[in-house]
């Protein structure tokens, strides 16, 4: 195609925009305002300059920013047709252009009615604001080249207007601003001899077409409150103020967020919405089809057709609305930007995103060819060869059929992952034909003679439980649903192996009575509904052990973990974990939502999650028990880092910009061997020479502690023990450096006792360095060698063994056990024998065997100590496999809530290994 000449045009047109009849006409009409804008992108500055030009030379406010239009529409087609420009550069102009426009809008609208009646008033006689508030793809500065823009109208007090200087012509501020909508329609909306600037729709607002054009904030909220639908909230998604720019620039217009957040996010886990979307879709999906009926070159719509841009919308909008309350990381309003969130967050696998990502550039770039055309707001591929060719060669493909193949691709892809998301075609119940009168009420009784006796008689008394009764029609339908693939698993065989579950029916009654409490809250019933695959694992999970159960009553949002198969293979990740709650920390910064309620939910809510993943992982036999620890004892210490650095800024007057602060972990935390429900037993220390550290570090330890232990809607997180801290529980919460160093060391009177050096055998620093002034790396060093120093010490080798001796009696005394029963913990060959053992051998010994020293766990220096040559051959290996089985022999029955003590006939080998280790290393 070879450039040409339009007449009456300033000159030629690129040869590629040159067949877009809309730029002919454009070219034609406005050749000499054309230079009004710069070359490049037009962007915010180049349109005020422009129309200010226009204004000057007297064309009317309406008529300036018309023009302003179809310069900006000119230099796109240029830009994106001939220089291939991002899909950024095109939609971000749109939408400044809507956003500057609306702002000229409403400043004139309002200045006119203001010169009669006076500037609306509101409460202590502060001015009333409108705010015009973008939907859709105004809200995500996503607009395409012809687009509507959704628009509804806010204002943010009830009152009436000043008057004119007589104190005459007052209006109620509804009636102000009513008047002032309609003012900025026709400066925007209406079609003059230089057309229009962009068609306007408030279709969107409170009750529609039927409801007022302009609501106050308060109105809104009972709205959303009373009578807001599941489709809206997708609709909210992408709500912004747009204009004008006044009270976003002084942050006024941020209160709308208050309105519009718990709207769209819900507190929990939201698959209520998956049926509203899929109602949704049907309809948008029923219309096309009846503008296209006798039609068929309507059919093939970019936009609303199978595959097309709104199944990406909707895939990425469903996923935000679902998880968007509990991870604020999600709320985003553009797609492209969403997508990359939502494969950060694991919802998404990074290749889906990338493709749909591929997808939605490619069909939007479609969209915008299509539209060039004529600048018509449609979204079909044209039927003329000419145009088909053209938009394929501004594409940069050579004809029309490798266009369209890639057209396919994208689409086919599209509409297989938004299938996918909503579980595809949902089929009838087959045994029923779909027609059971039971299947449509959601009646369980005709499902009583399937199920064995104890699961039946539960789902018998549900037939008559008022509970049952009070759910909806549609929940009841769906409770039903959950009945019927329980009694499908419920056919598999018990069994004794890895991964086996020993007793179906005892899981199926633990679901049972987990889901029955939540009945009423409908998003766990619609959650298992949507996924399947939730529920089966839900079901191995419970049906595995007790306290899974127990603890998913306390929990149950975290069921959603369940959602993803990857979940059980993986491990946890701290620096993961560590970035995701950052991520949410700062979403809610950025929305003024980072109040400590929220942070303590966050928090909670985080490590709850988390340790459901090992849980899973930990039941279905994915990883040992010494894994199980190493991760519990991560998560904690990540938990105490992030924690401490979010509590710091909420200390009073802080004297430094982060802490120097540390804290030591003692027990199982030390040892690395936490489990299910441990405390932490932790001390604070601090290295800091300010004459206000004791006070500050005083008020950060109390908060710190609060903040880990305080019970909230998401529960708690770890029972805390400072009893270790110097001089016990009458000692200060936390303690300096060089106190600490000298209490430990025995420098003065005030000196440890034995016990406590025991104890130090397992301490370690948790590592605080993220928010410690780079001071992290030198405080641990410091702990360390105030560690060792402990632990070579010289001391009296009886005297010591004797008081071992008889502190391991007074732990026995305190825990007796029946003579019968063996306690795998306790009993004279438990684990307590093993860890006294090591305590001994660490103390007596490390000075003469450094390697002993670091913390590296029971097994492991058992193993060490028997290769220094401290135990007889065999006895430390043998004593290391007995500690690790009774360790595994506890962890099941605490997880199934039984008793840790066995027959005496049980675990005989281990516990003869146990007392031979305690012989050779005592008698």
């Amino acid at each position: 195609m070879t450039a040409s000449l339009i007449p009456g045009s300033a000159g030629p047109v690129p040869p590629r925009a040159a067949h877009s009849r809309f730029m002919q006409r454009l070219r034609r009409r406005y050749a000499g305002e054309l230079a009004l804008l710069p070359s490049g992108e037009p962007q915010h500055p180049h349109m005020a300059h422009a129309y200010a030009a226009l204004r000057e030379r007297g064309d009317s406010v309406a008529n300036a920013l018309r023009i302003v239009r179809q310069l900006v529409m000119e230099r796109l087609i240029t830009l994106d047709c001939e220089q291939q420009a991002p899909l950024t550069v095109v939609t971000t102009a749109v939408t400044q252009l809507a956003e500057f426009a609306l702002d000229v809008a409403c400043r004139e609208a309002c200045a006119e009615l203001e010169a009669q009646h006076g500037a609306p008033i509101g409460p202590q006689g502060r001015r009333a604001q409108l705010w015009v508030v973008g939907m859709g793809k105004l809200g995500a500065r996503e607009l395409n080249v012809s687009s509507d823009i959704d628009l509804i109208y806010i204002y943010d007090h009830d009152g009436e207007t000043a008057g004119d200087p007589q104190g005459r012509a007052r209006l109620a501020n509804q009636e102000f601003f009513s008047r002032a909508v309609k003012r900025i329609y026709a400066l925007v909306g209406d079609t003059t001899e230089h057309g229009f600037v962009f068609r306007v729709d408030l279709a969107l607002r409170p009750n529609g077409n039927s409801g007022p054009s302009v609501v106050s904030l308060d109105a809104l909220e009972e709205y959303f409150q009373v009578q807001g639908r599941e489709w809206e909230r997708f609709a909210w998604l992408k709500s912004r103020v747009v204009a004008p720019a006044a009270v976003i620039a002084d942050g006024s217009a941020q209160a709308l967020r208050g309105a519009v957040l718990p709207f769209v996010f819900r507190r929990y886990l939201d698959y209520s919405v998956f049926d509203a979307l899929r109602t949704l879709h049907r309809q948008i999906r029923e219309q096309a089809a009846r503008r296209s009926a006798g039609r068929p070159e309507r059919a093939n719509d970019v936009k609303l057709s199978r595959g097309g841009i709104r199944e990406i919308e909707f895939t990425v909008q469903l996923l935000q609305v679902v998880r968007g309350g509990q991870f604020p990381e999600l709320r985003t309003r553009p797609t492209l930007d969403a997508l990359q969130r939502l494969a950060r967050a694991s919802l998404m696998p990074q290749e889906t995103a990338d493709a749909l990502a591929a997808a939605y550039e490619f069909l939007r770039k479609v969209e915008h060819r299509i539209q060039y055309l004529d600048d018509q707001q449609t979204h079909v591929l044209p039927v003329q060869d000419e145009d088909l060719r053209w938009i394929a060669q501004t594409l940069g493909y050579a004809d029309c059929c490798p266009f369209l193949a890639q057209l396919d691709v994208h689409r086919e892809f599209v509409a297989q992952e938004f299938d996918k998301l909503l579980g595809g075609k949902k089929e009838p119940c087959k045994r029923c034909n779909g027609k059971s009168a039971g299947a449509a009420s959601g009646d369980l009784s005709d499902l009583v003679e399937e199920l064995p006796p104890a699961f039946a008689e539960r789902i018998q008394a549900w037939c008559d439980s008022p509970r049952v009764q009070a759910l909806r029609d549609e929940t009841r339908v769906r409770l039903r649903q959950l009945v019927q693939r329980t009694a499908q698993w419920l056919r598999e065989p018990d069994g004794k192996g890895p991964g086996e579950i020993a007793d179906h029916v005892q899981g199926a009654l633990r679901w049972a009575d987990w889901i029955e409490p939540l009945m009423r809250r409908e998003n766990y019933i619609a959650l298992l509904v949507e996924r399947p695959a939730v529920q089966e694992r839900l079901l191995r999970l419970l049906g595995a052990a007790r306290w899974p159960a127990r603890y998913l009553m306390q929990h149950p949002g975290v069921i959603d973990e369940l959602a993803s198969p990857e979940m059980l293979a993986g491990r946890f990740s701290p620096a993961e974990f560590e970035r995701e709650l950052e991520a949410r920390h700062l979403s809610l910064r950025q929305t003024g939502e980072d109040d400590e309620e929220r942070l303590l939910n966050l928090l909670r809510h985080a490590y709850h999650a988390e340790l459901f993943r090992t849980l899973a992982r930990d039941v279905e036999g994915r990883i040992t028990v010494e894994q199980v620890a190493d991760d519990l004892s991560l998560l904690a210490d990540t938990v105490l880092r992030v924690t401490a650095r979010w509590c710091w800024p909420q200390v009073r007057n802080p004297h430094r910009e982060a802490p120097r602060f540390a804290i030591i972990g003692y027990g199982k935390l030390g040892g690395k061997e936490l489990g299910y429900g441990s405390d932490l037993d932790i001390v604070f220390v601090y290295d800091d020479d300010d004459e206000r550290a004791g006070e500050v570090y005083a008020s950060f330890v109390r908060k710190l502690i609060n903040w880990l232990t305080v019970k909230t809607r998401e529960g708690d997180l770890f029972e805390i023990d400072t009893a270790l801290r110097p001089n016990g529980n009458s000692g200060l919460l936390t303690t300096s450096f060089d106190a600490y160093e000298k209490y430990q060391l025995g420098r003065g009177s005030n000196t440890a006792w034995t016990w406590e050096h025991q104890a130090m055998t397992r301490a370690r620093f948790v590592d605080m360095a993220a928010e410690a002034e780079g001071g992290g790396c030198s405080l641990c060093e410091r702990f360390d060698r105030i560690r060792e120093a402990v632990i070579t010490a010289p001391r009296d080798r009886d005297a010591l063994k004797a008081e071992i001796v008889a502190m391991r009696e007074k732990v026995r005394a305190a825990r007796p056990v029946k003579a019968d029963r063996f306690d795998v913990k306790h009993s004279p060959g438990g684990m307590v024998d093993a860890e006294f053992a090591v305590q001994f051998l660490v103390l007596s010994e490390a000075k003469a065997h450094p390697e002993l020293v670091p913390n590296v766990g029971n097994i492991a220096l058992l193993i060490r100590a028997e290769e220094a040559g401290l135990l007889p051959q065999g006895i430390g290996r043998n004593a290391a496999a007995a500690y690790r089985e009774l360790r595994r022999v506890q962890h099941r029955a605490r997880l199934n809530e039984e008793p840790t003590q066995v027959p005496m006939s049980s675990l005989v080998a281990e516990r003869e290994a146990m007392l031979a280790l305690w012989k050779a290393v005592f008698e």
